[in-house]
């Protein structure tokens, strides 16, 4: 919550979750498909715990099939770290990847070839 000569800004968690499964999904090779029930939940794999302007963020994702998955969550981090600061202003102490798992489906493309 930010104070200024207008007033109050809050920015809800869910704002802030938003902004960072979205930076999460800009990484190459993270799966950008979620379960009927994550959808049905409106649950996309992100807990945001905030305290004071102080983020910590978990995300739950999945790795496409041959992407190095340190590498990947390594990303993952920079830019989710990056969009939440950029866009909301606040400070993120964390961002905690938990790999679910590793996709193994094709793409489109690759089926029709095969």
């Amino acid at each position: 919550m930010e104070n200024n000569n207008c007033g109050q800004i809050k920015i809800s968690n869910d704002v802030v979750s938003t902004i960072a499964w979205i930076a999460a999904l800009e990484v190459e090779g993270v799966e950008s498909s979620q379960s009927i029930a994550d959808k049905l939940l409106k649950n996309n794999g992100v807990k945001i715990q905030l305290e004071e302007e102080v983020v910590t963020v978990d995300i739950m994702v999945v790795v496409k099939f041959g992407f190095a998955i340190p590498d990947v969550a390594f990303k993952v981090q920079e830019n989710v770290k990056n969009a939440v600061e950029t866009m909301t202003g606040l400070d993120v102490s964390q961002v905690n990847i938990h790999v679910q798992g590793v996709s193994f489906k094709k793409d489109k493309e690759e089926a029709k070839k095969n």
